[in-house]
């Protein structure tokens, strides 16, 4: 796995928990402003990597549908227990794609978010009502490893995004002992 790789699974692991989650949003105020309970984050939000909606129409041909987002952050009611309606989604630049690929990640999740559907909740929050948002609002994430022609689109079709500074990697230890190898033995 290469080290832009890892770094891209790092940080979708690091904000699949809500509370890394709202340090992404503190980076975009207008979103951070949209969490219902600061004093109870864990019950305001819900952080979905790689979400999968049911898709109610009788005319498409999948049925279930997952979004082409790295994860879906859903604002809740801490108190009620129902989703707000607000819905966050989070496109996270993988490594080596291209801002067409990019923007088309985000326009096929429009497109899906269109049609009626309801969540596929994970087990913890069957219990909410998980009909459709009201309000979809895209988050794009950059990394070191983004070209800057990636944050030059973004900010020239007025699309929020932010830098996310490279988190710290865990290195498997299968990789860690490859690279010692290398810099150890001059043949390799």
């Amino acid at each position: 796995m290469s080290n832009h790789q890892l770094q891209y699974d790092t940080l979708l692991s690091h904000y699949s928990n809500p509370l890394e989650a709202i340090s992404l949003l503190r980076e975009y105020r207008p979103y951070f402003e949209l969490i219902p309970s600061l004093r109870r984050p864990t019950d305001s939000l819900i952080s979905i990597p790689f979400p999968v909606v049911q898709l109610t129409s009788p005319n498409l041909t999948h049925s279930h549908g997952q979004l082409q987002c790295d994860l879906a952050l859903i604002m809740c009611d801490p108190d009620w227990k129902v989703k707000t309606g607000q819905e966050i989604f989070v496109f996270i630049h993988r490594p080596n794609e291209d801002y067409a690929s990019l923007l088309k990640r985000w326009r096929q999740v429009e497109v899906t978010l269109g049609e009626e559907y309801y969540w596929l909740l994970p087990w913890k929050h069957r219990s909410i009502i998980s009909d459709r948002g009201e309000y979809h609002y895209p988050l794009f994430v950059t990394l070191d490893y983004s070209p800057s022609r990636i944050t030059k689109g973004l900010e020239g079709a007025s699309l929020p995004q932010v830098y996310a500074p490279s988190p710290a990697i865990d290195i498997p230890p299968d990789i860690e002992e490859n690279h010692e190898n290398r810099i150890c033995d001059p043949t390799q």
